[in-house]
């Protein structure tokens, strides 16, 4: 891969993994912590609704984003985020749960500000046919240690207690803030503060610029759609596996494993997927093959739900990987935290709303229906993508240019 020749990537991609391990040990067993020490399962449910509720800062995370060394930025919150990790060490009984709580929601936030630097770091890093590989490969590594980690972390917290993960957790936010201060990169410089508008419109801009650039908002709006719908999923699934297949919810990590496997081997394939065919079609095919994979949920067969487990896998990864190269491409470099940030509040937070509105209505819908309904919308997200050819894309050197020259020219005006 392109990507990798260039050392100042190598190293980010090291860093990112290190950071990544962490955050796959901790979460799965921060719940699992809850849960011991108070016999309960919806204080253990509150651990993921406190990781969940950032979402709705990811604009703030954005707009810090782009005022700053992006590099510095994220070895800052790096390090920040080692040391309330290591605050949990304080966490003893159900009396001091609200400490649990704070770092997680912290923890969060933290994630959202680093993915929003990330993004400008790989634009400023990397030429635009580079992109697809590189998201590709971190959507790889990412998929693995989501496989490997979370296992490393129960079978730690459970020789050694919650401390001993959050121990580990800390150690690799440091490694990654260290291995970051090696990355040498060039960066867009920030806008002087003459130049910049207003709190409101800078916070908003993100925002802005999906919508005036039709190629990209059309393909944020769809796949917000299906990303609201895979919420249900998360309730569905244990569905599936309890009354369709009638096995055990311990098989729900079985089949989460086969989809991170076709997640991988996605990751692998996306660069030559967007190379042949564009973004748009790559998403549209990815959403094609989600639809397909949760289609197996409406059968009564082990084998049929596994296959489509891993398909869905493959999707998830196609849908967003492609997205992201668009966005990313289509993005001036100094607009990339806020429009990373607006991207990501479009597509977690009808996510949250939808896994709130699966866990409400499994209760009184037959899951198959839900499966129906799911699939039904996805598959329509999927047409929708493709309606459009990967011609009428603007070409990316020139639609970066002319977003360049509108933010220049509004900042002229404004200042």
């Amino acid at each position: 891969m392109s990507a990798l020749r260039r050392p100042a990537f190598r190293r980010l991609t090291v860093a990112w993994t290190f950071s990544n391990a962490g955050d796959s040990a901790l979460f799965l067993t921060a719940a699992m912590w809850a849960k011991d020490l108070t016999g309960s399962n919806a204080a253990a449910g509150m651990v993921f609704l406190a990781l969940g509720l950032p979402v709705f800062l990811a604009p703030l995370a954005g707009q810090l984003a782009d005022r700053m060394s992006r590099r510095r930025l994220v070895v800052i919150v790096n390090l920040v985020a080692a040391l309330g990790v290591l605050s949990l060490l304080a966490v003893e009984s159900a009396d001091e749960m609200w400490l649990l709580y704070v770092v997680i929601f912290g923890y969060g936030c933290v994630g959202y500000v680093t993915s929003a630097a990330q993004s400008g770091l790989l634009r400023d890093l990397l030429d635009d046919g580079e992109l697809a590989g590189a998201n590709g490969l971190l959507s790889s590594i990412d998929q693995g240690l989501r496989l490997l980690t979370p296992l490393a972390g129960a079978g730690l917290y459970a020789w050694f207690g919650g401390g001993a993960v959050a121990v580990l957790t800390s150690a690799m936010l440091l490694l990654a803030a260290l291995m970051l201060l090696t990355v040498r990169v060039r960066e867009t410089p920030p806008a002087g503060r003459s130049e910049r508008d207003g709190f409101v419109r800078e916070l908003t801009a993100g925002v802005r610029h999906i919508r005036t650039v039709p190629a990209l908002g059309q393909l944020v709006v769809v796949v917000s759609i299906a990303f609201a719908l895979t919420g249900l999923a998360n309730s569905t699934m244990f569905a599936v596996v309890d009354e369709g297949l009638g096995l055990g919810s311990e098989f729900f990590g079985v089949f989460a494993s086969i989809q991170g496997g076709g997640s991988i081997i996605a990751g692998l394939t996306v660069a030559v997927l967007i190379r042949r065919l564009g973004e748009r079609a790559t998403t549209g095919i990815g959403l094609g093959c989600l639809a397909a994979g949760m289609a197996g949920g409406l059968t009564t067969s082990v084998a049929v739900v596994s296959a489509g487990s891993a398909v869905a896998g493959l999707g998830v990864v196609w849908m967003v990987v492609g997205l992201v190269t668009l966005r990313q491409r289509l993005t001036p470099a100094r607009l990339q935290g806020r429009v990373s940030a607006a991207t990501n509040l479009a597509l977690n937070g009808p996510q949250v709303a939808g896994t709130a509105a699966g866990a409400a209505l499994i209760a009184a819908v037959d899951y198959r229906v839900l499966v129906a309904v799911m699939v039904g919308t996805i598959l329509l997200c999927a047409v929708l993508a493709l309606l459009r050819r990967t011609a009428e894309l603007p070409e990316p050197s020139d639609q970066a240019a002319a977003a360049d020259a509108d933010d220049q020219a509004a900042e002229t005006v404004n200042s």
